[in-house]
C-alpha cells in the first residue's frame, strides 16, 4: 500500500527531520538514506519500522542538524587557503579577475571539517530520532488507513459480483443435466429413426448418470461461497490480512475454473467468465494489501 508520513522533531542539541514513504510490494523491503554517521543505527530504525509495516517498499529519509554550539562544523583553514590560492593562480593564468570573497569555496569537498561533537555517539540522538520517526509512522498508517477504507470498498464489490454470479450457476446447475438428457434423447431417436432400432430406458439413464458425475458442479460452488465468506472476514477484520486475502484469491479462481470446464453450458460458462474478470480485478487489489 502507499503512504506518506513525516515529522520533525527535536531536543536541546539536535534537529530531526523524517520522510516515510511506502509503495507497493508483495514482500518488505526497506530503504533508509540518512547521514554517513547515522548509518550505525539503520538496524535500529528498520525494528520499529517493521512493527508498523509488514509489506511493501519503505523509503525512510533522514535528516539530523545540531542545534547552535552543537552543530560541531569548522573551516579547515589550510584547505581553504589551498583552494584560494589555486583560484588566483588559475584566474591569473587566464587574464581574469581574481575573486572577491571566499563564499564559493565553502561547498567544495574538506573545507567544512566535522568536529568533535559530530563525531559523538550516534546512539546519543537515537531518542529523538525514534520518537521522530514513530511519529511519521504514525501519520502514514493513517494515511495507508484511508486508503485501505477505500481498497475495502472496491473488494466489497467486486466480491458482491462473483456471489452474484454464483447464485445463477446454482439456479442453472440442475438444468444442465435435465437438458443434456433431452438433447441426447432427441439426437437418437433422429438417429434411429427410419430403422428397426429402439432406444432402451436403461442405456439413457447410464449415459445420463455419466454425463451428471462429470458435470457435477456442486461442491466446487460450496468451495466459492466458503472462500467468499471467509474473504469477507479477512476483509472486516482489524488486522490486514494481505496474505491470507491473496491465497484466497488464487483458490477462487480454481474453483472457477473447474465449474466452466465442468459445467458445459453456455449460460454458465458466461456467467464464469464475469467471475474471473472480477477476481481478477479483486487480484490485483489484494496485492497492494499489506
Amino acid at each position: 500500500m502507499t503512504g506518506f508520513g513525516d515529522f520533525r522533531g527535536q531536543d536541546e542539541r539536535l534537529c530531526v527531520a523524517v520522510e516515510v514513504r511506502s509503495v507497493n510490494n508483495r514482500h518488505f523491503k526497506m530503504v533508509v538514506k540518512s547521514p554517513e554517521r547515522f548509518q550505525p543505527l539503520e538496524g535500529e530504525i528498520e525494528r520499529v519500522v517493521r512493527e508498523s509495516i509488514t509489506r511493501g517498499t519503505v523509503n525512510v529519509l533522514l535528516r539530523v542538524d545540531g542545534i547552535g554550539a552543537s552543530l560541531g562544523y569548522r573551516l579547515d583553514a589550510a584547505v581553504l587557503k589551498l583552494y584560494w590560492e589555486e583560484l588566483n593562480g588559475l584566474s591569473a593564468s587566464l587574464g581574469q579577475a581574481a575573486p572577491h570573497d571566499l563564499t564559493g569555496l565553502l561547498g567544495l569537498p574538506g573545507v567544512v571539517a566535522e568536529g568533535d561533537a559530530s563525531r559523538s555517539d550516534p546512539r546519543e540522538a537515537w531518542p529523538v530520532i525514534e520518537s521522530s520517526l514513530r511519529a511519521a509512522l504514525k501519520k502514514l498508517r493513517e494515511f495507508r488507513a484511508a486508503e485501505g477504507a477505500s481498497m475495502a470498498q472496491d473488494l466489497q464489490a467486486n466480491l458482491k459480483v462473483v456471489s452474484t454470479q454464483l447464485d445463477e450457476i446454482t439456479v442453472k446447475a440442475p438444468d444442465i443435466v435435465r437438458e443434456f438428457r433431452d438433447k441426447l434423447h432427441e439426437r437418437v431417436r433422429e438417429l434411429l429413426r427410419g430403422t428397426d432400432a429402439t432406444l432402451q430406458p436403461a442405456d439413457l439413464i447410464r449415459e445420463v448418470s455419466v454425463y451428471a458425475d462429470r458435470c457435477d458442479i456442486g461442491e466446487e460452488i460450496l468451495r466459492l461461497r466458503s472462500h467468499i465468506d471467509q474473504f469477507q472476514a479477512f476483509v472486516r477484520e482489524p488486522q490486514s490480512q494481505g496474505r491470507k486475502l491473496e491465497f484466497l484469491t488464487q483458490e477462487m479462481v480454481r474453483e472457477a475454473n473447474t465449474i466452466g470446464s465442468k459445467a458445459n453450458n453456455v449460460q454458465v460458462a458466461h456467467a464464469v467468465v464475469e467471475i474471473k474478470s472480477a477476481i481478477e480485478r479483486i487480484r490485483e487489489v489484494v496485492q497492494n494489501v499489506e
